[in-house]
């Protein structure tokens, strides 16, 4: 595809930032589970001082004891159970943690239509499922248009557009966040889907969110908004 700049710069996306969980809901999974432990203990504290002074003429109902006895057996295997998930979850957290610590000084591709124009370069990577003209529509933070231009593609994941910041009159526009809108026609004049994608360097990660969010030119991702990671050529 022919671009408006041969040259090509690590562009930055724009994410969002998941809202940390509370922590009430864990304070009330330990709370309940405390209780229903409590509960438990002094049921069967009640049970063998019942056995031991039991009216021999009158015994305790066997039926009533079994039901009981049952019901609260029950309630051992569920902590038992919330135990056992309590500790899954904080090994995929872990896991999740190590993984993510993985990424960083890593480019990471990530699906979107927004990138960070720098020194007058904005990249942006364009998946076209078969050949067709491709109308170009790129829009600033405000959202007014900026340029438009229109492109023969191939078939081809990964073609990189890169963008001057110049306008169709010649303006040429400051640094900063801009949108692409890209959609094709094929050679039967049948509409195209043209998918975006931006990318950027990991350049750290945050362990104190969960899932870990991934920082990218001071934009916040969590691992499954990455399309795949690259590493970072290094210099000699």
């Amino acid at each position: 595809m022919t671009t408006t700049n041969a040259a090509t710069a690590p562009s930055v996306v724009s994410g969002t930032t998941d809202v940390p969980k509370s922590a009430s809901s864990s304070s009330l999974s330990s709370t309940t589970g405390s209780t229903l432990a409590g509960n438990f203990q002094t049921f069967l504290t009640l049970l063998t001082t019942q056995l031991k002074n039991q009216n021999p003429l009158d015994p305790l109902d066997t039926n009533q004891f079994t039901q009981q006895l049952v019901q609260f057996a029950g309630v051992e295997q569920q902590l038992k159970t919330n135990d056992s998930l309590s500790q899954l979850v904080t090994l995929q957290q872990t896991t999740q943690a190590t993984q993510a610590l993985d990424f960083v000084g890593k480019t990471a591709v990530v699906d979107g239509t927004t990138a960070t124009m720098k020194s007058s370069s904005a990249t942006w990577h364009l998946n076209v499922p078969t050949s067709a003209t491709v109308d170009i529509s790129i829009a600033n933070s405000s959202g007014q248009t900026v340029f438009t231009g229109k492109y023969t593609a191939g078939a081809g994941s990964d073609i990189p557009f890169t963008w001057n910041g110049q306008g169709n009159d010649g303006t040429q526009w400051p640094d900063g966040k801009y949108t692409i809108t890209a959609t094709g026609k094929d050679a039967s004049g049948n509409s195209v889907g043209v998918a975006a994608q931006v990318q950027g360097t990991v350049d750290s990660v945050d362990l104190t969110q969960s899932p870990p969010l991934l920082s990218i030119d001071g934009n916040s991702y969590t691992l499954s908004q990455v399309k795949s990671v690259v590493a970072s050529s290094s210099g000699s």
